[in-house]
């Protein structure tokens, strides 16, 4: 046994020299220390065929041959690593120009502001599946089957299995709010950033993929002027205080009273472009208070709880705050912002 050692030993000395990249060290220490069938590990499974005495003298000189192996194998990496970095031909120094390399997608800049504000009043940023059941999509949010919304042309459907078993591609971030609204009890303050998809013809202001940001708030005593006030705050946090925003009724099936939000356009200041299609405003979001029937069909009791929700089509308020007319730059793939 102690010839086995000392020969291992010098094996692994001879074999740790001549090692000068990290790749050569990594097969040293297979070599050696792997514990299918490395050298110095196969001695510690002839440990147990030993006698007393041979257990003792020999297992404690095993386990320090280890240890040292290990330890010079991590010496000869960090000297190594040491080395290179005093290379003379190797410039480690930041390029100057090294602060312009590289930046967030204008959307992922958007997302994280409005996180940024809605984390400050007290909510919490979620996420859920892109992929989803006609139950959390549709039916829980008061979208009855055979509604216009659901139709083949807008919604894109992986299996349809009939009514709230379909499976399709989230047509909003409303579903997160389904499922949330079904799996927590109020009081609920929540905001949810992620894509969707619809069957739509791609244009400079639609396309089949697209990102929503979904907020929704249910409490005791949750008024429509909860929701104005928190939805005009957040437009002049993301595009100052001259920003203007006004509020219309509009239906939306799982909310009631819906309110459609418009934003006066950035690129006019609302004279009136291609891009506003010369109204002066953008449609900016959905809103409302949440339908009775929603969060009855999420099992809160809407006799002790009412609730706002708004979903932002974040691709517009991009596009305003950017000042990119084309919504096809958004998703292109090419460098087409500095």
């Amino acid at each position: 046994m102690q010839q086995n050692i000392t020969e291992i030993q010098k094996q692994f000395e001879l074999d740790l020299e001549t090692a000068t990249s990290e790749a050569k060290i990594n097969e040293v220490y297979l070599k050696y220390l792997s514990k299918s069938a490395g050298l110095t590990t196969m001695l510690v499974k002839k440990i147990p065929s030993l006698s007393s005495e041979e257990k003792k003298l020999y297992g404690p000189k095993i386990n320090t041959l280890i240890e040292e192996q290990k330890n010079k194998i991590n010496d000869k990496k960090n000297l190594l690593a040491e080395e290179s970095l005093n290379d003379p031909l190797l410039d480690l120094t930041l390029p100057e120009k090294a602060t312009n390399a590289g930046f967030l997608h204008p959307t992922t800049q958007v997302i994280r502001q409005l996180n940024e504000f809605f984390r400050y009043s007290g909510f919490s940023v979620a996420e859920g599946p892109e992929i989803e059941t006609a139950l959390f999509n549709f039916r829980k949010l008061n979208l009855p089957e055979g509604h216009p919304a659901t139709d083949l042309q807008d919604t894109l459907f992986i299996q349809q299995l009939g009514d709230e078993m379909d499976i399709v591609l989230r047509t909003h971030t409303s579903s997160v709010e389904a499922r949330i609204l079904t799996n927590y009890e109020p009081p609920i303050r929540v905001v949810v950033p992620g894509k969707c998809f619809r069957n739509e013809t791609l244009s400079s202001t639609n396309g089949a993929y697209f990102n929503q940001y979904q907020g929704f708030v249910v409490d005791k005593g949750i008024t429509i002027q909860h929701l104005m006030s928190t939805l005009e705050q957040a437009h002049k946090y993301l595009y100052g205080e001259d920003t203007k925003v006004r509020f219309r009724y509009k239906y939306y099936p799982e909310v009631s009273p819906g309110v459609g939000v418009d934003m006066q356009c950035k690129f006019c200041g609302g004279e009136g472009c291609d891009v506003c299609k010369y109204r002066g405003w953008i449609e900016a979001l959905g809103s409302g208070m949440i339908h009775y029937n929603t969060l009855k069909m999420c099992g809160i009791d809407p006799e002790i709880y009412t609730g706002f929700a708004f979903g932002m089509g974040l691709d517009r308020l991009v596009m305003q705050k950017f000042g990119v007319s084309d919504l096809r730059t958004l998703y292109g793939g090419k460098l087409a912002y500095l």
